[in-house]
């Protein structure tokens, strides 16, 4: 079975964005691209909230082509590209694009659909209220939290809908120079 792994910059006190939105406060650097982009690599499928989609859609698709591209730009372009989308959204349900289904009913089962199939993880980035619905599920395996050196008091909180206690095992950690640490757990 494939896992669900979520991937998410969060605050100390577990937000992943501002009351807005905002997402200033998120240190990212090098050495973190680098880290993730290892990881990204294997898998072959990722998840997004509607909202979180299109703005991965309105920047992945041509980031590799502008001038002065990053080494991470070029290297998750290339990944964005030929990696499967499971976009969860009621507005675009009929929508049909090249590597990208959209789901907008039936999300528990159609994910335990997915996961049944053969391929590699299925990695989710951001899209906070696609994990608050799918933390409802109990669908999520594994997380990667990049924990940031700042206490935001309020905004969207990572762990939303979380129907019980969840046991988690820390796999590994990592600290950054930039004061982020990465801590991977799973469902024990």
């Amino acid at each position: 079975m494939r896992k669900l792994v979520s991937f998410f910059h969060v605050s100390l006190d577990g937000y992943v964005a501002g009351p807005n939105g905002e997402m200033d406060w998120i240190k990212v650097d090098e050495e973190i691209f680098d880290h993730v982009g290892d990881r990204v690599n294997d898998s072959d499928t990722a998840l997004y909230g509607r909202v979180t989609w299109q703005m991965m859609e309105g920047y992945w698709p041509t980031a590799a082509d502008q001038p002065g591209a990053s080494k991470h730009d070029i290297e998750h372009a290339a990944w964005y590209k030929k990696a499967e989308k499971i976009v969860l959204s009621k507005s675009r349900q009929n929508e049909q694009l090249p590597n990208t289904v959209f789901i907008s009913e039936d999300v528990e089962q159609r994910i335990k659909a997915i996961k049944r199939q053969n391929g590699k993880e299925i990695l989710i980035f951001g899209s906070p209220s696609a994990t608050h619905s799918l933390l409802q599920y109990d669908l999520i395996d594994e997380f990667w939290l990049f924990v940031n050196p700042v206490i935001l008091t309020k905004g969207i909180p990572l762990f939303k809908n979380v129907p019980e206690t969840t046991q988690l095992t820390l796999v590994s950690s990592k600290s950054f120079a930039n004061g982020v640490v990465c801590v991977h757990y799973m469902k024990a």
